[in-house]
């Protein structure tokens, strides 16, 4: 038979491993509109893990939605908001780390999606994640005609993309000298003719290395709950609302500077809950 203080040691030992191992760990976002439940996603335990983390050191508390965009998605997360003057820009603050991509196909943003903010393309071309800020995509419902223009933008900046990377290899260096030579002539004809060449192997290239389509569950998701499509592949999406959609509504509708700063601040808390 077990000794009592042996038994209630083997109970904590249990219960410790029972909360480290459980899947799907609920946060909840309270603010002075309700609260937002969310549910953290395993398949990305990089962000999970971190998000969990910051929760736990109060990082979170009196933290604003520092930028909302109705339609589209509200944003938080910045420290630098805990004492912000009122107008102040925000939206640059963090810890002084950032999290690698952890980029699942088979997770989009859809509506009440939570995703972790970044820098740009141009100063982080591998898409690593803020280590604090994040979003949570409110977004729109749309049609398949949307989403076809869409998939030629996307294709579009694809293909300059390749055109930009293709200039600088050995291959393709004789198209600099080309419009260097183009430039210096000022004529418009060549423009064009350069234009339609460059633009004709780009496309090329862009077969090669295959466009982008949006699946048949991405257009079935976006014409029926909505999101944010055009983020896929580029932002991680980490967890999504279970509960507080109406909150997140009413947080996106507010009335906002030129900033997308709310006029009036909305502090945020975040806990975990106990399963």
């Amino acid at each position: 038979m077990y000794k009592p203080h042996i038994l209630i040691l083997l109970l904590f030992f249990c219960f410790g491993f029972t909360i480290q191992n459980s899947k799907n760990p609920i946060v909840v976002i309270k603010t002075q509109y309700g609260l937002i439940k969310i549910k953290l996603y395993d398949e990305t335990p990089k962000h999970r893990d971190n998000f969990i983390k910051l929760v736990k050191e109060h990082y979170y508390d009196s933290l604003l939605f520092h930028r909302v965009i109705n339609s589209f998605m509200i944003q938080g997360g910045d420290p630098d908001s805990k004492h912000a003057q009122p107008g102040q820009m925000l939206g640059n603050g963090g810890p002084n780390y950032t999290i690698p991509a952890e980029f699942v196909p088979t997770i989009y943003h859809k509506r009440g999606a939570l995703a972790a903010a970044r820098e740009s393309d141009q100063v982080n071309p591998t898409k690593a994640s803020s280590g604090s800020q994040f979003y949570i995509v409110q977004g729109k419902v749309f049609t398949n005609d949307e989403l076809n223009y869409l998939e030629q933008k996307i294709n579009g900046t694809k293909k300059n993309q390749l055109l930009g990377q293709m200039m600088n290899t050995p291959e393709y260096s004789w198209l600099k000298t080309k419009l260097d030579s183009m430039i210096k002539s000022g004529n418009p004809n060549a423009v064009q003719d350069f234009i339609n060449e460059t633009s004709a192997i780009a496309e090329k290239e862009l077969n090669k290395a295959g466009r982008f389509h949006f699946t048949p569950e991405q257009r079935k998701l976006y014409t029926t709950i909505g999101g944010a499509p055009h983020l896929d592949g580029s932002y991680t999406v980490f967890g999504e609302v279970i509960e507080g959609m109406n909150v997140v509504d009413s947080i996106a509708s507010v009335s906002r500077d030129k900033n997308d700063r709310p006029i009036n601040d909305i502090r945020m808390f975040i806990y975990l809950e106990e399963k």
